[in-house]
């Protein structure tokens, strides 16, 4: 499936940029689904986001500056508001209603970031939180930071839990015990919940003060929630009552890129355990992750009538991904949009495009 050649995929809301990098007043470009979009923060604390391109030469707004709350090219000085509409042309100063407009984009901020939906009518809600600014729960910022990725290879990593054994032999996977547990999948109006255990290896010093558990055997308890498309949360829980409550958004650039937005939160206080020292754990796993993921095929086949991917037991949740995905594309009466490279080689008819 190509994301970008998907028009479903435009309707969801996508975590796009923390605030803080808008905060200082500048415009900052992105780019979401192979579009881009320029964002800036309005002088009444909203923040807007548009086309990246001025309507005049096509020049990139993000170059530009901000002035009265509008967005100023830097090529020829005509300035926009937060709607899109062009409000100033220096050329023709006399003119009472310019004609002239670029599409804007609906925006929300939440968990720190600024939301993005690149069409007027969602079809899914920014996810509630339960821990977010629940009693006795902080919130750890740890990446925004692109991965040649594709989100829903992403996705299925996160809710694969016999890929720990291996991927992460290096920091808490346990090779010897990696038969995986029963777990238990539910559909939701989200996406998915997968409930399970994990055996793991408290392989170091340094994990072992993170998860605050000196012991080098123990066993996760993992609720993860998926939330179309391309976002999860999964909410981990030790032995010894700790919660380390994981939240990734993989918001898609492209086809074959994603930006890793990840927060944390965590049941403890930071005399207890350092938010510096969390996000170096995680950082250590997140790479184990990366170095996988990156070396996959973004173009991940939906439909499963064909032979591209054998599977197992632990890929439940990544087909149920797959199901839920294709249905909603054909209910809006979409078709599964392919690259050829692969599909010739097993005979499957979809639509495709040039790789």
């Amino acid at each position: 499936m190509l994301i970008t050649q998907q028009n479903m995929f435009r309707h969801f809301w996508y975590p796009v940029m923390p605030t803080h990098l808008l905060d200082a007043g500048s415009p900052q470009a992105f780019r979401l689904l192979g579009e881009d979009i320029v964002l800036w923060k309005v002088g009444d604390g909203r923040y807007a986001s548009m086309e990246d391109r001025c309507c005049h030469r096509t020049a990139k707004l993000s170059m530009g500056w901000l002035e009265n709350d509008r967005i100023v090219c830097g090529y020829h000085g005509w300035a926009y508001d937060c709607t899109g509409q062009c409000v100033s042309m220096p050329q023709s100063p006399e003119a009472v209603k310019i004609p002239y407009k670029v599409k804007s984009h609906l925006t929300d901020v939440r968990y720190g970031y600024v939301w993005v939906c690149l069409e007027p009518d969602p079809i899914n809600t920014i996810p509630v939180l339960e821990e977010d600014g629940a009693p006795g729960f902080r919130l750890i910022h740890e990446f925004y930071e692109p991965c040649r990725a594709s989100g829903l290879r992403l996705m299925e990593n996160f809710f694969d839990f016999s890929h720990t054994s291996f991927v992460h032999k290096g920091t808490f996977g346990n090779m010897v015990d990696a038969t995986p547990r029963k777990t238990e999948i539910e559909e939701t109006e989200h996406g998915i919940v997968l409930r399970g255990d994990v055996p793991v290896l408290n392989a170091d010093e340094h994990i072992q003060r993170v998860v605050r558990d000196q012991g080098v055997e123990s066993v996760r308890h993992m609720v993860s929630n998926w939330y179309m498309p391309f976002m999860r949360k999964s909410q981990i829980t030790y032995p010894n009552g700790l919660i380390h409550s994981l939240v990734t958004s993989a918001t898609p650039i492209d086809d074959e890129r994603s930006m890793l937005c990840q927060w944390i939160y965590r049941n403890d206080t930071e005399a207890e355990v350092s938010a510096a020292d969390c996000i170096e754990m995680d950082r250590r796993i997140t790479n184990e992750d990366i170095l996988i993921l990156e070396g996959l095929d973004h173009d991940v086949p939906l439909a499963p009538a064909n032979a591209e991917e054998a599977h197992m037991y632990t890929d439940r949740p990544g087909l149920a991904m797959r199901r839920r995905l294709l249905k909603m594309l054909e209910a809006r009466g979409e078709k599964e949009v392919r690259t050829p490279r692969n599909l010739a080689r097993y005979g499957i008819r979809v639509e495709t495009v040039s790789a």
